[in-house]
């Protein structure tokens, strides 16, 4: 993970994702989401059009960091790279996706749910995961547990993440940050309801901070 990447995180340890398809709106949420203090953002490749929204967002505002989501294949992995994803984020562990991130130097957050996933990243040379999907993985409780074995390992629990819930993610030392899509309703978004996308980001911000 890059220094930059790291410190954004240490200070707001929130990942909002960004699922729109219409690349405007997109580039309005992520400057939504700024506005409330979170900016680093993971756009999700889960509509045809999401990647084009990255690229907007990447081209039209200022001081994001910026990744994909939802990577599937080593082929989306390098498509999103050429279109300046800063990290990519799999939800599972993909020995190739995570071998060319390695060599392009670029964050890969992989999906992981079990001991034997973890265990597999760590060997890929990754210290660095995501926990998928968080809640129905063991939540905290195996977050702990995890923990006492990948001490060297630091999650990002992404799947039934709340602001109710945030502080218990938080407050474990192994959790980097906690990514959601609480942040981004899409009823907001197709009202294009800004201003309450910004208060939910702020909100989390300011959990996070107490939580920390």
């Amino acid at each position: 993970m890059t220094a930059n990447l790291s410190a954004r995180l240490a200070a707001a340890p929130v990942v909002p994702l960004i699922g729109e398809n219409d690349p405007a709106r997109a580039v309005k949420t992520a400057a939504a989401l700024a506005a409330g203090g979170l900016s680093v953002i993971e756009v999700v490749l889960r509509s045809a059009d999401a990647q084009a929204g990255m690229e907007a967002i990447l081209a039209e505002t200022e001081g994001l960091i910026v990744g994909a989501g939802t990577v599937l294949t080593l082929d989306q992995a390098k498509s999103v790279r050429a279109s300046g994803a800063q990290f990519i984020v799999s939800p599972g562990l993909v020995d190739e996706i995570a071998i060319y991130c390695r060599d392009e130097g670029i964050a890969f957050f992989p999906g992981t749910m079990t001991a034997g996933e973890v265990q597999r990243a760590y060997a890929l040379g990754l210290r660095e995961v995501k926990f998928f999907p968080a809640s129905l993985a063991g939540g905290v409780p195996m977050l702990k547990a995890f923990s006492a074995v990948f001490r060297d390992m630091r999650f990002m629990p992404t799947g039934g993440i709340s602001a109710s819930n945030l502080p218990e993610y938080l407050a474990l030392p192994s959790v980097i940050a906690c990514g959601g899509s609480w942040l981004t309703p899409p009823d907001a978004v197709e009202a294009e309801d800004y201003t309450r996308i910004t208060r939910l980001a702020a909100e989390a911000l300011t959990i996070a901070r107490s939580a920390r």
